[in-house]
């Protein structure tokens, strides 16, 4: 596994109009959207939609990533 990650979990909820996408491991961290990886196309696709994405991925701490967009 490239982020060395033991577990992983995927949430999905309608809130409040909005789909709300969570995922998260325990991985390696360091995941940085502005380094031209896949969460730079991710992040895209998600802005394409009047969507955020966010993520939170400190080195040695594992990877959130929290994507939010309107849902009608």
């Amino acid at each position: 596994m490239y982020a060395r990650a033991s577990r992983a979990s995927v949430v999905i909820e309608r809130r409040e109009g909005r789909l709300v996408v969570h995922a998260a491991d325990d991985g390696s961290g360091g995941a940085d959207p502005a380094g031209g990886s896949g969460l730079r196309g991710l992040a895209d696709r998600v802005e394409s939609l009047e969507g955020t994405l966010r993520v939170l991925s400190p080195a040695g701490k594992g990877t959130t990533v929290r994507a939010e967009m309107p849902c009608v």
